[in-house]
């Protein structure tokens, strides 16, 4: 029976091997219901959660959460990563074009969704600290705002509203492209990195960590009024984390300040890098 008590919380994240256990209802909380609230595609519940703060709970992207936090948009973040992915395959060019390599990408057109996308910041980051790429000489292009209105980007190109980044790459009107979602899959298109699974092991084993991409925030309101709720809403998050297969020895969704901290550090270094927020956040201003 349920519990009249129980306390509701609105949620909107994605469906992860972590998170499915707590949507199918297999891990529950006597007194702490969770109401998920389904959004597709994911990142478009960012920009109402950090507006308006539409949710009591939601992933977000993790640069949209550091500009949040740059401008007092009042939300918390919690400790518990809900996708980390290598950055290195997520840029592509036509090769009926012309080979395109990162040495090339000066002077070049690069489309990205939006400037402040998370995918976006990681492998710019990457291209400039690891393979000395100039990116202030790269024309961008985005499709949209960011998710935080009061942050404003460097300059670039707006596409029209009518075209896509994809027909753009393929026609030559970009010389290459970020995706930040699933990769079109079309022959012509491929890796500006090329072999970016090795090059991704390279990387891991420099950094020893996987770039995360959003972690889970809560509303200023709810961590002060019920801090046992946040406490319970992570012990629930944590305990799907456990029920959740290991997908070989590489933590694809950290949890914990101490597993997230030198990947935090990291992103937080190139969002200052690319003159995203006014200052390189310590991590334990983040929580």
């Amino acid at each position: 029976m349920a519990n009249p008590n129980a306390t509701t919380l609105r949620i909107a994240i994605g469906d992860y091997p972590h998170t499915l256990p707590l949507k199918r209802g297999e891990i529950v909380s006597p007194w702490l219901k969770l109401e998920f609230v389904e959004v597709k595609p994911l990142y478009q519940a960012f920009k109402p959660m950090v507006r308006e703060h539409a949710y009591d709970v939601s992933e977000m992207a993790l640069v949209t959460y550091f500009q949040a936090k740059d401008h007092d948009k009042g939300l918390v973040l919690l400790p518990a990563a809900m996708l980390a992915r290598f950055q290195h395959g997520t840029m592509l060019f036509n090769v009926e074009r012309g080979t395109l390599t990162p040495s090339d990408l000066p002077g070049r057109r690069i489309g990205v969704r939006s400037y402040s996308q998370t995918t976006g910041v990681w492998i710019r980051g990457i291209l400039e600290n690891d393979y000395g790429i100039d990116l202030s000489r790269v024309q961008w292009v985005t499709f949209e705002d960011g998710h935080v209105a009061e942050a404003n980007d460097p300059p670039n190109i707006r596409a029209r509203a009518d075209q896509d980044i994809t027909a753009m790459l393929i026609a030559g009107e970009l010389d290459a492209a970020i995706y930040g979602a699933a990769l079109p899959k079309d022959p012509r298109l491929q890796n500006v990195i090329n072999d970016p699974e090795a090059a991704a092991r390279v990387w891991y084993g420099k950094h020893a960590l996987v770039p995360v991409n959003h972690m889970v925030v809560v509303t200023d309101e709810l961590a002060r009024s019920n801090p046992p709720a946040v406490a319970e809403l992570y012990r629930l998050l944590e305990e799907g984390k456990k029920a959740s297969p290991a997908a070989g020895n590489i933590d694809t969704a950290p949890f914990g300040k101490e597993a997230n901290r030198r990947c935090l550090e990291l992103l937080i270094s190139y969002c200052a890098q690319q003159k995203l927020i006014s200052r390189r956040y310590k991590v334990d201003e983040l929580w």
